[in-house]
C-alpha cells in the first residue's frame, strides 16, 4: 500500500484552520520560528527494520496482522511512514535477518520512496541455522579464535551488503559477556574483542564508519564485555578515527546520567548517534518519550549546544535511529509516535536560549538556569512540528490520517492476518 501526497493534502485540508491558529499564535512568541521551521524539515529519523513487525519477549508474541513479510514490504511500510510524516526517510537493516537478495532492485525500490540505507547492523548474539560455530559463550571475545573469526566474517560481510546499498556505517553491539564469576578472564575478553574489531576496522571502506554499542546487562548479567560508554570509548579510541560510540536510551543503568555522557561523547568527536526508546527498568524498549520525555529533551539540549559547538550540522552530523520493539502495540503506529517524540524534544531543545543560559550559568545563577530550560520544555512545539510536515509535503496529523485510512486493516488484506514479521 502507498499513500500519495494528493490524499495527505486532501485530508490536510480539513485541518488546516485549526492548525492554523495554533501555529501563528505561536510563531508570534518565537524570533526565529522560521530557522527552527527548516531544521526541523531537515531533520530525519532512520527507521530500523526490525521494529516494523510485532516484537515480544520470551513470554510470548502477539502478532497484529499485515506484517511485513519480506524486506521489500519492510521498505514498503518505511514509506508510508515517509509519506506521512516526512522525517522518516532512511531504514536501517539488521544482517542477516535482512539480507538484500537483489541489491539494485532493492535501491531502486528504496529510491522511488523517497528513501535510502542508514547504517547496517551485524548480529552475532544469536546463532543461524546451518552456522558452523555456536555463539553461546560469546563471539568477538570466545576463548576460541575459530568462533572469533567467524564473527568477524559476518561483520565483514555485512559491510560488503552495505556497500551494495549505499550504507556508511556498520553498528555493532555484542552480547558478549559472562553471567558467573570466573566464567571469564575480564581482560583477556576486552583484549580479544580489541582484536577482533581491528579486523573488521580494516575492512571499512574509506568512507565508512564503525558504531560500538554498549549495555550493562542482559543477556549476561554479572558483566558485559562492552558495559558501558568508558569501555566502547576505549575501544573507539584504539581502533581509530572512524570508531565512534553508539548511545542507545535503554541501555543504560536506572538514573544514569545519559545527557552528561553525550556531552563528553560529542565533546571528544566520538559520538556516532543514538538508538531511540525509552524505558522503566531496563532495555525495555518502549515507545520513544513515553516514560521520560524530560530526559529525552535534557539529552537533545545537550546535543544542540554541542553540535553548534563542533559547527556540525544537526540533521547528518551524528546519526538518528529509533530501536524499540513492541507486542502490544501497531509497529507503524509506535514509530510514528516515537518520531514525534523525538523532534518534539529537539524542537524545544531549539527553544532554549543558549546565550541566556551560558550567562546564568556563569553567574551560577541556579533558578534562573532552571527557569530557561523549563520554558522552552513547557512550550507546546507540536505547531511547529506540524508546519514542518506541511512544508515538505506530509500530515499535519499523521496518527490520525493512518487510522483514517485504515492503513492496518489494507496491509491485512494486502498480506494476510497471520503474517509474522521476518527476523524477529
Amino acid at each position: 500500500m502507498q499513500i500519495n501526497k494528493e490524499t495527505v493534502q486532501n485530508i490536510n485540508n480539513d485541518a488546516f484552520p485549526s492548525h492554523q491558529r495554533r501555529f501563528n499564535y505561536l510563531a508570534d512568541e518565537i524570533n526565529n520560528v522560521e530557522t527552527i521551521i527548516q531544521k526541523l524539515i531537515a531533520f530525519n529519523i532512520a527507521i530500523p527494520s526490525w521494529a516494523l513487525g510485532t516484537g515480544g519477549t520470551r513470554f510470548g508474541r502477539f502478532s497484529g496482522g499485515g506484517e511485513p513479510r519480506s524486506l521489500e514490504e519492510k521498505i514498503e511500510d518505511v514509506g508510508l511512514i515517509h509519506a506521512l510524516n516526512r522525517s522518516s526517510n532512511s531504514i536501517s537493516l539488521h544482517i542477516p535477518w535482512d539480507i538484500p537478495d537483489n541489491a539494485p532492485s532493492i535501491k531502486a525500490l528504496a529510491s522511488q520512496l523517497g528513501l535510502h540505507f542508514d547504517a547496517v547492523n551485524s548480529n552475532t548474539f544469536q546463532d543461524q541455522p546451518n552456522q558452523a560455530l555456536s555463539y553461546k559463550f560469546g563471539s568477538l571475545h570466545h576463548v576460541d579464535k575459530a568462533v572469533r573469526q567467524q564473527a568477524v566474517e559476518h561483520n565483514i560481510e555485512v559491510i560488503k551488503y552495505g556497500e551494495e546499498l549505499g550504507s556508511t556505517a556498520l553498528s555493532v553491539w555484542l552480547a558478549d559477556g559472562s553471567n558467573f564469576p570466573g566464567q571469564l578472564n575480564f581482560r583477556n575478553a576486552f583484549q580479544t574483542t580489541l582484536e577482533s574489531l581491528q579486523q573488521v576496522y580494516a575492512a571499512l571502506p574509506d568512507d565508512w564508519k564503525i558504531w560500538i554499542e554498549y549495555k550493562p546487562y542482559e543477556p549476561n548479567f554479572y558483566s558485559t564485555t562492552i558495559g558501558d560508554w568508558g569501555q566502547s570509548y576505549l575501544l573507539a579510541n584504539k581502533l581509530g578515527a572512524k570508531a565512534s560510540t553508539l548511545v542507545d536510551l535503554g541501555h543504560h543503568l536506572p538514573n544514569t546520567n545519559i545527557e552528561q555522557i553525550v556531552s563528553l561523547l560529542l565533546m571528544e568527536g566520538k559520538l556516532a548517534g543514538f538508538h531511540f526508546n525509552d524505558s522503566k527498568y531496563g532495555d525495555d524498549d518502549l515507545t520513544v518519550g513515553c516514560i521520560n520525555p524530560y530526559q529525552l529533551y535534557l539529552i537533545f539540549n545537550e546535543l544542540v549546544e554541542g553540535l553548534d559547538a563542533r559547527n556540525l550540522n544537526h540533521a547528518t552530523g551524528i546519526g538518528w535511529m529509533i530501536d524499540a520493539s513492541h507486542n502490544v502495540k501497531d509497529p507503524v503506529e509506535d514509530l510514528l509516535q516515537s518520531v514525534e517524540a523525538i523532534k518534539i524534544a529537539y524542537a524545544q531543545a531549539l527553544l532554549v536560549d543558549q546565550d541566556k543560559l551560558k550567562q546564568a550559568q556563569l553567574n551560577n545563577d541556579v533558578a534562573r538556569a532552571q527557569e530557561i530550560l523549563q520554558h522552552a520544555y513547557r512550550t507546546d512545539v507540536r505547531p511547529l512540528l506540524a508546519e514542518a510536515r506541511l512544508r515538505a509535503g506530509g500530515a499535519l496529523q499523521p496518527l490520525e490520517v493512518f487510522r483514517s485510512l485504515k492503513v492496518r486493516e489494507n496491509l491485512i488484506q494486502e498480506r494476510g492476518l497471520k503474517t509474522v514479521t521476518t527476523g524477529l
